[in-house]
């Protein structure tokens, strides 16, 4: 059922579907509950504090890419917080021993440099591995962590040059937006070619890319696979889904701003691929549009391009059953995800408002953005 949005909604605007969001979050304490594992919230991939108090129940804590994202989580989310990223700044670990109770480490360079700094401030010691794993689904090498020369993890040609004795987590991420197929594979692939080192850890984290509220995905196989692994091996078993959380949790809402033609029918938006949906561009993908059709299938077709300079800010070529007007209402699905949190202001474009559609219908705008924003983010 299509949304609905007050008649006045200023656009573009991020709208998380609350409810959408806590039939997400059912799952997720589900397979916490039967399979007896940790969930973290990757804000790497969402981080909307204003729907934190929702989500607390629901998850053990959130992890991080770095200092900014652990903050993040200790100050607003609370809980557990986790930070990886692959290599630490000056003063960084440092910094992070204040905020995060477990801090991993990319390599045995890492760890022999940085990880006595975490272990005496009494944080968890994580060592990343590269388990030569890839099921990466979307975007090719550019979004696979085990790719070729990837800069993700220890490798098992170095794996011996780690100090097991001092590592409490075993980390793998090598998956994105990744059906039950490939989290199960992931994990028999680790127990069976790693278990002699599994065996000298507390804990296992299999990282994120698993794409858990996806539509298809087997929620009973992984919570098999995970209760298998921790009684072969007595571990602690940690998930840290992003975008598995919060699939088809929320839109982005655009108008129309101006017609075009090119050979072509174009309607310009006042949202923009660029800046708003850098995945389109990325990956890249179509992303799916509330009324609107593949090129070809209804009566009247457009492109649907940005409002930015760049001549590549296009979203895509849609088909819709009526023509489209200035001040036309465009509604993106899945928009909660990556571009959520990579959006910029490229242009001077404005960010969009981050709004709430509550479980009751009402609607809130969480935050507006404006010039002083663009001005202070240039220094």
């Amino acid at each position: 059922m299509a949304p609905t949005f007050p008649d006045d909604i200023r656009t573009p605007a991020y709208v998380l579907d609350a409810a959408a969001l806590k039939r997400n979050l059912e799952t997720i304490a589900r397979i916490r509950r039967e399979a007896g594992c940790k969930v973290l919230l990757a804000t790497k991939a969402w981080a909307m504090p204003a729907a934190f108090p929702m989500m607390r129940d629901a998850l053990d804590g959130s992890t991080a890419s770095g200092e900014f994202e652990a903050r993040l989580g200790r100050e607003e989310f609370g809980k557990e917080v986790h930070v990886y990223a692959p290599a630490y700044a000056d003063g960084e670990v440092e910094r992070l021993t204040a905020i995060a109770d477990h801090i991993y480490f990319n390599s045995p360079e890492q760890i022999a440099r940085l990880g006595g700094i975490a272990k005496a401030a009494g944080a968890k010691i994580g060592a990343r591995i590269n388990p030569g794993y890839s099921n990466a689904t979307l975007g090719g090498p550019l979004y696979d962590p085990c790719a070729p020369c990837s800069r993700f993890g220890t490798t098992r040609a170095e794996i011996d040059k780690l100090p097991w004795g001092e590592i409490d987590i075993f980390h793998v991420h090598t998956l994105c937006e990744s059906l039950a197929d490939g989290s199960v594979g992931l994990i028999e692939h680790v127990a069976r070619e790693f278990a002699p080192y599994i065996r000298q850890v507390e804990a296992v984290n299999f990282g994120g890319g698993h794409f858990i509220n996806k539509p298809g995905y087997d929620v009973d196989k992984l919570i098999a696979a995970i209760k298998a692994f921790r009684a072969e091996f007595g571990v602690e078993v940690i998930l840290e889904p992003g975008g598995g959380i919060v699939v088809n949790a929320g839109y982005l809402v655009a108008s129309v701003i101006g017609l075009h033609w090119n050979e072509k029918n174009i309607a310009i938006l006042d949202t923009s691929a660029s800046c708003h949906m850098p995945d389109v561009l990325e990956v890249p993908y179509r992303p799916t549009l509330i009324g609107a059709a593949e090129s070809g299938v209804n009566a009247h077709d457009y492109i649907l391009g940005g409002k930015t300079c760049m001549t590549g800010d296009v979203i895509g070529e849609y088909s819709f059953a009526e023509p489209l007007q200035l001040g036309s209402r465009i509604v993106f699905t899945d928009m909660m995800q990556y571009s959520f949190v990579k959006n910029t202001t490229f242009n001077g474009t404005p960010r969009p408002d981050l709004a709430v559609l509550e479980e009751d219908g009402s609607f809130r705008v969480v935050r507006s953005f404006g010039y002083e924003d663009y001005r202070h983010s240039l220094g």
